[in-house]
């Protein structure tokens, strides 16, 4: 979700030609965000006890008219009840008043108290059983200062809508106002006067005349499961176009409502939408609700609201395009289990909004990300790890849920490698346990660890539990003609970790020459050889910000040889060519195998030390996957490694 901002920052310009305009942006939606909800969490996400059933399917009829602050519903639920009952309770606030349950043609008794509705069978359900009730209603919903359902006008024309994030649906109608519990799908029955037009979830059906010709009656079909807070509807004199982005095989329609005086303006911001979609789709898997539509509906609040199939804009700022998009994989399809994880939505809708304006802006991603790794350190402390989920204000933290989020995301596209993030994000959003439902970040790891091979406990115990960032201090020197020899150290800025595990880019450069590589920093003093292929006159960290850290150094020195031979072999797991470095070894020879995990022996060569180490390359282009055992022996020395293919 993104409200916002000053509204001149999206207006016919890119929000992202500039470092200040993009920290501000991440820290503007954040900031509204939390004065959205704070009423919201003053209390519990549900006040009634709905443990007892799950919502299959609602059938949502309304009444409106955007001149008058004023709802009247039929909602019917289909449920599956968990245990035998006698009765279900739904959510639903006070002001609001119910005329009638009915189940069947029969009707229900009903108690309704400040902010919820019980409903007693005449008999037992059992459990596993299907069935439905019908809940008539009607009144004013409460204005609860931020308000999840609308009435003012733009340009002198009344129009309506509602926004529910995070448990705001109770305001205005009957439902299970809870983050566990998604409908498997909906229907939308929407009636206004005759000039006005309705949006909502999934596709429509039909637009139809009645009432003597002065009312609409509009009917949206939505078909995937959805979390009660995505569900919306928008009444007012819009104006409707229509655009289609090929995706695969598939032509998805791109609908868009927008108020008469800002046709022009969304007319020409559709292309970005089309252009973050297909990029989206092609990283991160089809779109979500591929067999519907993705739509704009623009609203008069600042930013927008990631409603599923539809979201809410105020208009058509590149960068909140593509972050209200990118919700729709992460935040819609796959929805945080607990505020706690809330960086599973917002730090990864940051992030994609970056990811588009980065390959559609290539120029500005250096200057960019300086700027949100400097708002990430403006601090010391402060982890991703939402501890206190009853404190709106670090909930939505800017600094930590949104930029410290998405610098997550970015980390681990370094850590993992293309190859290992992309398919391991495309898994955790089709997992058969949370596609179209809830993840904490515990589900993420464990994805993203069965995809890469890798243990990913330290990176999660320190860069998600944990607090701060490093300060890397890295020593050179040259080793040869063409090669380094590097010293890492770091300290940390906050005393919750001792250590943060990471890659860490190096560029080495002289006045005609330049080479950026890659070592994995695991333990403080770690020593690293590497060849260059020039002799470099400087060092730059990181210097594409592709990590969390602040004033780091460097400085050119002379290493002492210690007399104790050593190997280094990289990358790991291998590609092609895979490096083995020796140092310290007395002059002579040494003998290097590689076998399978067999145990069969799949290369092996005699190396000549000179001046006491060397270099080789090994070439590992044909080996199938799996894992290596390379083994080195020099005199009395023995070195052994598990390497992975």
């Amino acid at each position: 979700m993104r409200f916002i901002i000053i509204i001149l920052i999206f207006t016919g310009i890119s929000c992202f030609a500039q470092t200040a305009e993009e920290v501000k942006f991440s820290n503007d939606i954040a900031l509204m965000e939390r004065d959205a909800h704070m009423h919201l969490f003053s209390g519990k996400e549900t006040t009634v006890n709905s443990d007892n059933y799950d919502v299959k399917y609602y059938r949502c009829e309304w009444e409106v008219d955007p001149a008058i602050r004023y709802i009247k519903g039929q909602i019917t639920i289909y449920f599956k009840t968990i245990v035998a009952s006698t009765s279900i309770s739904v959510d639903l606030m006070s002001p609001l008043v119910t005329d009638s349950v009915i189940q069947r043609g029969s009707h229900l008794s009903f108690t309704q108290a400040a902010e919820g509705l019980q409903i007693n069978f005449p008999s037992n359900i059992n459990a596993a059983v299907l069935d439905s009730v019908s809940i008539y209603y009607q009144g004013v919903p409460p204005s609860t200062g931020f308000g999840s359902f609308i009435q003012t006008t733009h340009a002198g024309i009344p129009v309506m809508w509602s926004l529910s994030e995070p448990y705001g649906a109770k305001d205005w109608w009957p439902c299970k106002n809870r983050l566990d519990d998604k409908a498997d799908s909906i229907d939308i029955i929407i009636t206004n006067p005759v000039t006005y037009k309705a949006a909502s979830n999934g596709l429509l059906q039909y637009e139809a005349i009645t009432g003597n010709e002065t009312k609409k009656i509009t009917h949206w079909k939505h078909r995937y499961p959805i979390a009660t807070y995505l569900i919306c509807f928008a009444v007012t004199n819009y104006t409707v176009f229509n655009n289609n982005v090929q995706l695969g095989n598939k032509n998805v329609p791109m609908v868009t409502y927008c108020y008469p005086e800002s046709l022009a303006d969304f007319q020409a911001g559709t292309q970005n939408t089309l252009d973050a979609m297909q990029l989206f789709h092609d990283h991160f898997g089809d779109y979500p609700f591929i067999n519907e539509k993705y739509g704009h509906v623009q609203f008069s609040w600042g930013g927008g609201m990631e409603h599923q199939t539809s979201t809410f804009i105020v208009n058509m700022g590149e960068s909140l395009v593509a972050h209200e998009l990118g919700h729709q994989w992460f935040g819609d399809k796959v929805t945080c289990g607990s505020w706690e994880d809330i960086w599973l939505n917002e730090g990864f809708a940051t992030y994609l909004a970056r990811f588009y304006m980065e390959n559609k802006y290539p120029a500005t991603m250096i200057s960019n990300r300086r700027g949100v790794v400097n708002s990430i350190t403006s601090a010391t402390g402060g982890s991703v790890k939402v501890n206190d989920t009853t404190n709106v204000n670090r909930i939505f933290s800017g600094r930590l849920s949104y930029d410290k989020g998405s610098y997550l995301v970015q980390m681990l596209r370094l850590k993992l490698d293309d190859d290992s993030f992309f398919k391991g994000l495309k898994k955790y959003l089709e997992e058969p346990s949370i596609t179209y439902g809830f993840a904490r970040t515990a589900d993420l790891k464990r994805i993203l660890e069965e995809v890469s091979g890798q243990n990913l406990t330290n990176f999660f115990n320190q860069w998600y539990n944990g607090e701060g960032y490093p300060t890397y201090q890295v020593q050179w020197s040259d080793f040869g003609s063409s090669s380094v020899q590097i010293k890492m150290n770091q300290v940390t800025s906050d005393p919750s970790v001792s250590f943060f595990e990471m890659p860490v880019p190096l560029k080495f450069k002289n006045a005609s020459q330049e080479k950026t590589i890659v070592v994995d920093h695991t333990v403080n003093g770690e020593f690293f050889t590497r060849y260059i292929g020039f002799k470099p006159d400087t060092v730059l960290v990181d210097p594409e910000y592709w990590l969390i850290s602040k004033n780091n150094t460097t400085a050119k020195t002379t290493f002492v040889n210690t007399g104790n031979p050593s190997v280094e072999v990289y990358p790991n797991p291998m590609q092609y060519p895979v490096t083995v470095f020796l140092q310290n070894f007395s002059r002579g020879n040494a003998d290097m195998a590689l076998y399978n995990d067999a145990g069969q022996l799949i290369h092996k060569q005699n190396i000549i030390l000179v001046n006491g180490g060397e270099i080789i390359q090994l070439n590992v282009r044909n080996l199938s996957r799996g894992v290596y055992i390379l083994k080195i022996t020099a005199g009395d020395f023995t070195y052994t490694k598990k390497l992975l293919r």
